[in-house]
């Protein structure tokens, strides 16, 4: 009997064994959680931290660096005239692409532009790379190819000749990188039995903010160059690729959808015998939930359009959609506009990266308690309160300390919020439309599109007579809230979007069945 007759099968027609789909092989046999899968979701899921270099590396190499006067104060002319007017760069012109290209006065706009078609693209090509995921290329394969994108359109970054070449390299390169952590955290956590996968799926956020904290420390020592620091940043997406996807086994589930029943057993053999088990004679596996051939066969060749055509995976999408764009309003609002606080850059995107991770922990250890969608309306409920909070304390002394302590646990909230919908998306669509969904709701942000602008709108316009980049996350919201079409709002609009996060999720709890959505 063939491999595909063994896959489309009924239930005990080959030769009276067993047909288990891949969680009860697992469960039951393999192993939920052992070595196999400890070491394979270690390898996959650091590709988190080559996203998090490709994407956060803009906060260092577009930086606005230090002038001064050589001739004194008040002897040099317009700061906007730059050298030209007497004034030069503390670490000289190459330290970052504004230095290099006088992105400043009128043309500071061009920074925030850069990294929002950054982001645009990344949206875009999660969604290409999240369906070749799921149809020709696979998991692993899809991972491999952005990795080798990243590594070369990284180093290409660091050869720009001038700033729209730049531009187009960033768009390139957000094309692939926003695709990196779509991809591993599907490959990383389909081997994983179902008891396990929503812990392991949220301990992937570690990796991310970790790699923000690693690229912090690279860019301090790179900081008189920012073409040296794409080509440090870019070459461990190379060494990933050489060293590490060689080591990576592909997903059986995408194996089984793809019609080859037997090389998604050879896998789940692999993991029994390595977490010290074994899968008795007689086993064959079966996709999840699939009772006639005719569905396998429409399944096993599934299009990004399918999640479109059922009302279920409709309103899913609309709603994670929805929901994380309030989210990436609030969380790359607050994660980017750091280089407009008056504190060592390097040393604060450390911190604040580091300060997510606390937030991933609890909300790990609260999952299986509390569940998906407590968890979902209170994390967003408790930044929304603290960045409510913040806007209404002035002051400065103990008071600025005050109102910095709230921001922390403003990012807190929304970290944890950003870690819970990585897992909740994956889970609210079937495995082969799964990366299709996860696009929609993961990666269809279109909310870090505006961030970037807000950011340097919040260096120069004041708001309520003073400036609010001294400590403050001050942002330009109103596009993504729909707020005052003033230049920039504060911390009311985190609350704001916090609350609609809320809202939204309440809506979501008449619109799909309970048991879709607890």
């Amino acid at each position: 009997m063939s491999n595909t007759e063994v896959l489309l099968a009924g239930p005990g027609s080959v030769g009276g064994g067993e047909r288990l789909s891949i969680d009860d092989a697992l469960a039951l046999h393999a192993g939920e959680f052992g070595r196999w899968q400890l070491r394979h979701f270690l390898l996959v899921t650091a590709a988190w931290i080559l996203e998090a270099m490709h994407t956060m590396v803009m906060i260092f190499a577009d930086r606005e660096p230090a002038m001064s006067c050589p001739a004194g104060d008040g002897r040099c002319g317009d700061r906007c005239a730059g050298a030209a007017a007497g004034w030069q760069w503390d670490q000289g012109s190459g330290s970052s692409t504004v230095a290099e290209w006088g992105l400043v006065c009128g043309e500071s706009y061009k920074v925030g532009l850069v990294h929002a078609l950054y982001f645009a693209s990344a949206m875009i090509g999660a969604g290409v790379f999240g369906h070749l995921s799921d149809s020709s290329l696979g998991r692993k394969g899809s991972l491999f190819v952005v990795c080798s994108l990243n590594a070369i359109f990284g180093l290409f970054t660091a050869l720009s000749p001038n700033y729209w070449v730049y531009v187009a390299l960033r768009i390139l390169t957000g094309f692939s990188a926003g695709s990196i952590c779509l991809c591993s955290f599907i490959l990383a956590t389909e081997p994983v039995g179902p008891s396990y996968r929503g812990v392991v799926g949220m301990s992937t956020c570690y990796f991310f903010s970790g790699g923000i904290a690693i690229l912090a420390g690279i860019a301090a020592m790179f900081q008189s160059s920012w073409r040296l620091l794409y080509v440090v940043t870019s070459m461990p997406s190379l060494a990933f690729m050489l060293t590490v996807m060689p080591f990576v086994s592909e997903s059986p589930r995408w194996y089984l959808v793809r019609r080859r029943a037997e090389d998604a057993m050879h896998v789940v053999r692999d993991i029994a015998s390595t977490n010290g088990k074994s899968i008795p004679d007689g086993i064959t596996l079966k996709i999840d939930d699939e009772d006639d051939i005719n569905k396998k066969t429409e399944e096993s060749s599934s299009s990004i359009l399918d999640v479109f055509w059922s009302r279920t995976t409709r309103g899913r999408l609309v709603l994670s959609v929805l929901i994380s764009f309030l989210c990436s309003v609030v969380y790359y609002g607050l994660s980017l506009n750091v280089v407009n606080l008056k504190i060592n850059l390097y040393i604060s995107v450390a911190v604040n990266s580091l300060a997510e991770m606390p937030a991933f922990l609890l909300t790990t250890m609260l999952l299986q308690h509390l569940g998906r969608k407590p968890l979902a309306i209170g994390s967003p409920a408790l930044s929304g309160v603290f960045c409510t909070s913040a806007s209404l304390i002035t002051g400065v002394g103990a008071m600025r300390a005050v109102r910095m302590a709230c921001g922390v646990v403003g990012i807190f909230g929304m970290a944890a919020t950003y870690n819970l919908l990585v897992v909740y998306t994956a889970e609210l669509f079937p495995t082969t439309g799964g990366e299709d969904g996860m696009w929609g709701g993961r990666n269809l942000r279109n909310g870090r599109d505006i961030q970037p602008i807000g950011c340097i709108h919040s260096r120069v316009v004041p708001y309520d007579g003073a400036y609010r980049g001294d400590g403050m996350y001050v942002t330009s919201f109103q596009d993504g809230c729909h707020t005052s079409t003033h230049g920039s709002v504060t911390w009311g609009a985190d609350a704001i979007c916090s609350v609609w996060h809320v809202g939204y999720h309440r809506w979501a709890t008449r619109v799909l069945p309970p048991r879709d959505y607890a």
